[in-house]
């Protein structure tokens, strides 16, 4: 007998990392800013007038696109706005994905690239990492219906030049080529400029990392002015009112706030380069990361069983169960306390 489950549709949703409850814990498995938010944002928490929370936000978002361009020094109509960086990439995929020749993106990665690509019915290969864990440029210079790639990589970490990247959007005027920066911010290297030269490239960022807002969800894009047209078409025809009125003020005071931001970076950024040292005298080794987290294996002590042993010590990192990294833990970049605290503990148990 039919059912209404015939015509439901069905994908293998994405994992998201752990979120335990528990206020004693050290969590450092899913690459939050260690840091609260600027000043400048719990003063808007503290003034803002609930009562505008009765009418609709601006579905043109102005008020922080505005800010963005500001800041970034392009015109507003070059920049979209979404809800997280997450939101602005489905829309990406739904919007220039719409052909029959695959999509490309490497084949380990941000692991929600495929979750789309199955939900949107669009076709893609995911091209192998080398062994060193870097993008091959050439894979990206055959035909295609589209390209995604994150720099720096994760979960891996590295940076992959940008020359390469460049020739990669040079070579393929007829699909759109996405950059996911979602933590460009820790790399201090960003494809922006190029968005001026190449009409179809796009680079993607977002406020959860290196801003501390992974709780307010805002992500935007950089692009040509047709590219960020065409989204905002298809944003219009999903959903008008995509960021609530508290995101929008929350996001510009963000932005208003350049020293605390640039202070907030370089302090994970030299807490890094403390835990890389710490986890080197410990027998691990990883590809030199360009971000807010480590992907280290250990030589002796498999990553499964280290992952939960540091659970049991209230220690979560995160720990993916796939080929190729499944010998690997992706460790966020906590306070130098935090990390600290972790080298502990990694003595204690190897």
């Amino acid at each position: 007998m039919s059912s209404w489950e015939d015509n439901v549709r069905r994908t293998t949703p994405y994992v998201f990392g752990e979120q335990p409850k528990a206020k004693d814990i050290i969590k450092l498995n899913t690459n939050e800013n260690p840091y609260p938010p600027s000043p400048k944002v719990e003063e808007v928490l503290r003034s803002f007038d609930c009562s505008l929370l009765r009418k609709y936000p601006d579905p043109l978002i102005s008020e922080l696109t505005n800010a963005l361009a500001a800041e970034y020094h392009l015109p507003a109509d070059r920049i979209f706005v979404g809800v997280g960086s997450d939101d602005v990439l489905a829309m990406s995929f739904l919007t220039f994905f719409h052909g029959k020749k695959p999509v490309l993106f490497p084949d380990i990665t941000y692991s929600f690239y495929d979750v789309w690509a199955d939900l949107f019915e669009i076709p893609y290969e995911c091209p192998a990492l080398k062994d060193d864990l870097s993008i091959c440029k050439e894979d990206y210079l055959k035909e295609n219906g589209g390209i995604v790639i994150p720099n720096p990589n994760a979960p891996t970490g590295l940076l992959c030049p940008l020359s390469d990247l460049e020739e990669i959007v040079k070579m393929n005027p007829a699909s759109v080529v996405i950059i996911d920066e979602a933590y460009g911010d820790f790399s201090g290297e960003s494809m922006l400029p190029l968005t001026e030269k190449y009409d179809n490239l796009l680079v993607v960022m977002t406020f959860s990392k290196s801003r501390s807002l992974a709780g307010s969800r805002i992500g935007f894009a950089f692009g040509s002015k047709k590219l960020i047209a065409r989204l905002q078409d298809i944003k219009f025809s999903f959903n008008s009112y995509t960021m609530d009125m508290l995101s929008i003020k929350v996001g510009v005071a963000a932005l208003s706030d350049r020293d605390y931001f640039r202070s907030r970076v370089e302090e994970i950024i030299a807490t890094r380069e403390w835990t890389k040292e710490e986890l080197q005298k410990l027998g691990f080794s990883f590809p030199d990361s360009k971000t807010n987290f480590i992907f280290a294996t250990h030589e002796k002590v498999r990553a499964e069983v280290i992952f939960e042993k540091l659970k049991e010590k209230n220690i979560y990192v995160r720990y993916f169960n796939k080929p190729r990294i499944d010998n690997y833990l992706r460790i966020s970049i906590g306070t130098k306390e935090e990390m600290e605290h972790l080298i502990t503990v990694l003595k204690e148990i190897l």
